[in-house]
C-alpha cells in the first residue's frame, strides 16, 4: 500500500454483495489492504438467502460454503394442478453467520460498522460524521441506485421465524406454495423448516406495486400456519422487503445515477436476476471476478465492473422479455398460470434459469407450447418491443 493512502480497496456497503467481495479479496488476494464500511452496526442487515446448489459454479464453493446455516437436499413446489419435489441441494446463509465469517477472515481495523457515508469517488470516501478515505480504489455497494431509471415490477414479501408447540411434519423446503388465494398479482407462501418445530414462513407477491402491508401480510401468514394446524408460540426473526423485478430501462443512465466514474456492484451496479431480483449468485461471481483482477486502482475498477455488469445486463434480455409478458400480458390474477406452466419442465431448465445461464435450447423451450398468456396481450408487447 502506497504511503498517505488509507487502504488499497475500501469497499462501501457490508451487505452481501460487499461482504462477500471483501471475503474474496482476502483470501485471494491477502496482499492487499481491504478496507469494509457499513452503516449498521452489523455487516448484513437482516437478511436470510437462500440458493441451489446451480447457482454458485463448484470453483465458487470456498466462497460460500463457509456461511450456509442450513441446507437441504431437495424442495418442494405446491400448485392448484400438481406438487412436484425437486431435488438438489437447497441452502440458506443468515446475516448473523455473514457478519460472523467477515470478523474471522478481517482483522479488526479492516472492518467499519455505525461509519455512514456521504460520498464515494473512485479513490476516496467521505464520511458523514467528517473525515475521508483515501484508496487506491473503492467499490460502492450500498444498495441500488436510482430506480427510476429502471422499469420495474415487485417481488415483495415478509417472512417470519415461526417457533411452534410442535413438529410442523415438514421434510423439505416449500420454494412455492402456489395453492394460496391469489392476491395482489401472483402470491405463493415459501417456507424452510430449521427444525422440527422451528420454520421461516415467508408470503411473497409478484405486484405491480412496491408497497406492502407489514401487518395484513402478518395476519396472512398466521393464517396459513392455522390452516395446516401448526400452534404460534412465538415469533423469531422478521425480515420485510420488496425485490426488484426488470422489465426493462436504461443501463447507462442507472450506472451513473449511483455515482459516475465510481466501480460498483450488487443492485448497485444492477447485478441481479431479472426475474426473481435474487442477487447471491451474482454476488458471488462477481467477488471472484473481483479477487481476479491484477489492477484495483480506481480507474480499473471502474472500467472492468462497468463492462462486467454491462455484459451482463446485455445477456439478460430474455429474461426481461419474459418479465413483461408476465406483468403486462398476463392478467395480475391469472399470473400463477405461468409459473405453473414453468414448474413443469426440466429441473436441469429451471436450475439453470434460476442461475440466470439458460441456453438458447431452454429459452426455446420456455417459449414454445400454448402459451398461458393472452395472445393478443403478448402480442401487444412484442409489438412495444419492436419500436423501442
Amino acid at each position: 500500500m502506497a504511503e498517505g493512502r488509507d487502504c488499497d480497496v475500501a469497499i462501501v456497503g457490508g451487505g452481501l454483495a460487499g461482504g462477500l467481495i471483501a471475503l474474496a479479496l482476502a483470501r485471494q488476494r491477502p496482499e492487499l489492504a481491504v478496507l469494509l464500511i457499513e452503516a449498521g452496526d452489523t455487516f448484513g442487515g437482516n437478511h436470510l438467502w437462500s440458493f441451489f446448489d446451480s447457482d454458485v459454479a463448484v470453483a465458487d464453493r470456498w466462497l460460500v460454503d463457509p456461511l450456509i446455516c442450513h441446507r437441504w437436499e431437495g424442495h418442494d413446489v405446491l400448485f392448484p394442478r400438481f406438487c412436484r419435489h425437486i431435488g438438489g441441494a437447497y441452502q440458506a446463509i443468515t446475516s448473523e453467520r455473514l457478519d460472523a465469517v467477515l470478523r474471522e477472515a478481517l482483522p479488526p481495523e479492516r472492518l467499519r460498522t455505525g461509519c455512514k457515508v456521504l460520498a464515494a469517488s473512485s479513490t476516496a470516501v467521505i464520511l458523514a460524521e467528517g473525515g475521508r478515505i483515501d484508496a487506491r480504489g473503492v467499490i460502492d455497494a450500498r444498495g441500488p441506485g436510482n430506480l427510476a431509471q429502471l422499469e420495474l415490477g415487485w417481488q415483495k414479501f415478509l417472512g417470519r421465524e415461526l417457533v411452534l408447540s410442535r413438529p410442523h411434519g415438514l421434510r423439505w423446503p416449500i420454494v412455492m406454495d402456489a395453492t394460496v388465494e391469489q392476491i395482489d398479482g401472483y402470491r405463493f407462501v415459501y417456507c424452510l423448516p430449521f427444525a422440527e418445530d422451528r420454520l421461516f414462513v415467508e408470503d411473497t407477491y409478484y405486484s405491480d406495486t412496491r408497497g406492502l402491508d407489514a401487518g395484513r401480510l402478518g395476519s396472512r401468514i398466521e393464517a396459513f400456519a392455522a390452516a395446516r394446524g401448526w400452534s404460534i408460540e412465538g415469533v423469531g426473526r422478521e425480515e420485510a422487503g420488496a425485490l426488484p423485478v426488470l422489465l426493462g430501462g436504461d443501463f447507462e443512465a442507472y450506472w451513473r445515477s449511483g455515482g459516475n466514474g465510481v466501480a460498483k456492484a450488487g443492485v448497485r451496479a444492477g447485478l441481479f436476476h431479472p426475474t426473481t431480483g435474487y442477487s447471491l449468485p451474482d454476488a458471488v461471481r462477481t467477488a471472484s471476478f473481483v479477487a481476479a483482477l491484477a489492477d484495483v486502482s480506481g480507474a480499473a475498477l471502474h472500467a472492468a465492473l462497468h463492462a462486467y455488469a454491462g455484459a451482463a445486463w446485455q445477456a439478460r434480455g430474455f429474461y426481461r422479455l419474459l418479465d413483461r409478458m408476465l406483468f403486462r400480458a398476463a392478467i395480475p390474477d391469472r399470473r400463477r398460470d405461468v409459473l405453473e406452466r414453468f414448474y413443469t419442465l426440466d429441473h436441469r431448465l429451471i436450475g439453470r434459469f434460476y442461475a440466470g445461464s439458460s441456453t438458447l435450447v431452454d429459452k426455446m423451450r420456455i417459449l414454445s407450447g400454448k402459451p398461458p398468456v393472452p395472445i393478443r396481450r403478448a402480442l401487444a408487447v412484442m409489438r412495444e418491443d419492436l419500436r423501442a
